[in-house]
C-alpha cells in the first residue's frame, strides 16, 4: 500500500509538471520548428541520466528505445498540433487517451473493472472542461494531437509492461536518450538548429517537464496499474486549463468548471480500489 500511495502522489505532481507544458510548448513553437525543440528538449534531458547508461541491467535498450518511439510520436505531434489549435483544447485531445488505455487492454483481454467506467467519466469532464464555441468543430492542429492520444495510449500500456521488469532510472535513461537520438534526423532535417531557440523553455521542458517527467511516470507506473494511471492523467487538463487561463488568457466558463469537477471525481472513483 505504502508504494501505491507514494505512486499516486508521483502521478499527481507528474499531471501539475504536465499541465504547464502546454503554455510553453505553444509559445516555443512560435519561435522554432517542432522538430528542433523536441530535440533539445530531450537532448537537455539525457545529460541528466548519462551516468545511468554506463551500468544499464541487461536488456534494457530494447524496451527503452520502443518505449522512446511512442515518445516521439507523441511529444512531435503533440508539438505541431500546438502550432494550430489552443492549449486546452490541446490538452482535451490529448486526454482522449484515457478512454484509449482500457479499450487498448480490453481488447487485449484484461479486465479493466471500474477503472473503465472512470475512464468514461473522465471523458466527459475533459470535453466539457475544454470545450470553446469560438473555435472550428475540427482543425489539423487537432487531427495532429489526436496522434498524440493514440500514440500516448500505447506509450502508457507498453510502460507498465516494462516499467515492472526494468529499475525505473535505468528505463527511464534509455527512453530519454532514445527520444534524443530518434529525434535528432528529424531535427537536421528540417534545418538543424540554425533558429533562434527560446533557451528559457527549452531548458524548462528539458529539466523539469522530461527528465523529471519522465522519471516520475515510470517510477510511478511500477505501482499503479494502467487504467488508474490513464485516468489519473485527466487532471493534466485541469492544470493545463488553469495555466492557459492565467498566462495566455484563455477563459474557462461554467461548463469548464463542471468538466474540471468531474475529472476530479472520475481520479477519486478511479484510485479507491485495492492496487492488488
Amino acid at each position: 500500500m505504502r508504494g501505491y500511495a507514494l505512486g499516486l502522489l508521483a502521478l499527481n505532481l507528474l499531471t501539475l509538471l504536465w499541465g504547464t507544458t502546454f503554455v510553453v510548448v505553444k509559445g516555443a513553437v512560435e519561435a522554432m520548428p517542432a522538430s528542433a525543440l523536441v530535440f533539445l528538449r530531450f537532448l537537455v534531458a539525457s545529460l541528466f541520466f548519462l551516468p545511468w547508461l554506463a551500468r544499464l541491467p541487461r536488456g534494457a535498450w530494447g524496451p527503452g528505445m520502443e518505449l522512446a518511439f511512442w515518445l516521439l510520436l507523441g511529444y512531435a505531434s503533440q508539438a505541431i498540433g500546438l502550432q494550430y489549435t489552443s492549449a486546452s483544447r490541446s490538452a482535451f485531445i490529448t486526454a482522449l487517451n484515457v478512454v484509449l488505455v482500457p479499450l487498448l487492454l480490453s481488447l487485449a483481454g484484461r479486465r479493466v473493472g471500474r477503472a473503465g467506467v472512470a475512464a468514461l467519466l473522465a471523458f466527459l469532464g475533459v470535453g466539457l472542461l475544454s470545450y470553446d464555441p469560438n473555435q472550428p468543430p475540427f482543425n489539423v492542429g487537432d487531427l495532429w494531437t489526436l496522434v498524440t492520444a493514440v500514440t500516448y495510449a500505447l506509450y502508457i500500456v507498453r510502460l507498465e509492461v516494462h516499467a515492472k521488469a526494468i529499475p525505473s532510472l535505468p528505463l527511464t535513461a534509455v527512453q530519454v536518450v532514445g527520444t534524443a537520438l530518434l529525434a535528432g534526423p528529424w531535427a537536421l532535417w528540417e534545418g538543424g538548429l540554425s533558429w533562434e531557440v527560446p533557451w528559457g523553455a527549452v531548458l524548462y521542458l528539458g529539466v523539469v517537464a522530461t527528465a523529471l517527467t519522465t522519471w516520475l511516470q515510470t517510477w510511478g507506473q511500477r505501482h499503479v496499474p494502467a487504467p488508474q494511471a490513464a485516468v489519473l492523467y485527466t487532471l493534466e487538463p485541469v492544470w493545463a486549463t488553469l495555466f492557459a487561463f492565467l498566462l495566455l488568457g484563455e477563459r474557462m466558463g461554467l461548463t469548464g468548471a463542471l468538466g474540471a469537477f468531474l475529472v476530479i471525481g472520475a481520479t477519486l472513483q478511479a484510485i479507491r480500489r485495492s492496487p492488488a
